[in-house]
């Protein structure tokens, strides 16, 4: 089996590099997933764009998706990040768990938002049109549902990457879920 080593900064491009020195600015670090990335000339840079990009979604909804999906798809690597990062967002261990599960009785409207995202993530898009009505009616817009979507997409991007290279995690790991 061909393993999947982790680029350090000297081994990208000339802009990946580049890329390199923002994160670590940033983010203190590079992340393993992210370092990945800039195996390709291009991927880095537009993932982090697409990432970044404006939303209709805060930050919270966002670790909503972020999370269901990365639970869905089996990502450790995004279970463990976005479990630190729903963290600094402002959700407890205990409403984390709650989330990676598709709910959030906390919040109604995040709570919508959980079953929807379980449902198109586990029905691969294909939305049961009752769940969509209940986003609709916890005071979701349309916009929200298509800028949902794009989360979508976007997670799924570093869950495949991870599932198929299976790259050393750096996060503490996610606490594994019990029914």
């Amino acid at each position: 089996m061909t393993t999947i080593n982790v680029p350090t900064r000297d081994q990208v491009s000339p802009a990946n590099q580049a890329l390199f020195d923002t994160l670590k600015q940033g983010l203190g670090m590079v992340p393993n997933l992210y370092a990945t990335l800039a195996l390709s000339e291009h991927a880095l840079g537009n993932y982090l764009a697409f990432q970044n990009a404006k939303s209709s979604l805060n930050g919270k909804a966002r670790e909503v998706v972020n999370l269901v999906v990365s639970q869905v798809n089996n990502c450790q690597y995004c279970l463990s990040a976005h479990t630190v990062i729903g963290g600094m967002v402002g959700f407890k261990p205990e409403q984390i768990l709650e989330i990676r599960r598709g709910g959030a009785s906390f919040d109604a409207k995040l709570d919508a938002l959980a079953k929807l995202v379980k449902n198109i993530a586990t029905e691969r898009g294909h939305a049961d049109p009752a769940r969509v009505q209940a986003f609709f009616d916890a005071g979701w817009t349309q916009e929200n549902l298509v800028d949902t979507i794009v989360v979508i997409g976007d997670k799924t991007v570093t869950n495949y990457l991870h599932g198929t290279t299976k790259v050393p995690v750096d996060f503490p790991a996610a606490p594994a879920l019990t029914n």
